[in-house]
């Protein structure tokens, strides 16, 4: 089971970008797919962008399509959200979380062996 640590977020302005990372320890890094999920209190958690472990294929919520880029440096043991053109419904708290199986990642993330303890991302004038 990955222990996973999220940075990066912040307060930006609409039409910003923020740049988060989230550090994993405790496994092999390379096996494991990964997502960035995001929650504002009171709704439901919602899936932002996720990269499979051996070929790097990336899929994106369609709120988020075209602005936000997520990648893997397994070199690093480290994945990055790329946040451009942020708007202020994008304001919430950014999870990653990774497990063995995609299928939890995309399917039954009540399933996920490892989350982060999130990090806040602003979006105000």
């Amino acid at each position: 089971q990955l222990q996973l640590v999220e940075s990066g977020g912040g307060l930006v302005h609409p039409g910003g970008s923020l740049r988060l990372s989230c550090a994993a320890s405790g496994g092999t890094f390379e096996n494991y797919p990964v997502a960035w999920f995001r929650q504002v209190p009171g709704k439901q958690r919602e899936g932002v962008a996720c990269i499979t472990a051996t070929n790097g294929f990336t899929y994106y919520g369609d709120s988020v399509k075209g602005r936000f880029t997520i990648s893997r440096d397994n070199a690093k043991n480290t994945v990055y959200l790329q946040m451009n053109s942020l708007k202020i419904e994008d304001t919430a708290v950014y999870y990653c979380a990774a497990d063995t199986k995609f299928h939890n990642i995309v399917e039954d993330t009540k399933a996920i062996s490892s989350w982060g303890q999130g990090t806040q991302v602003t979006v105000s004038s």
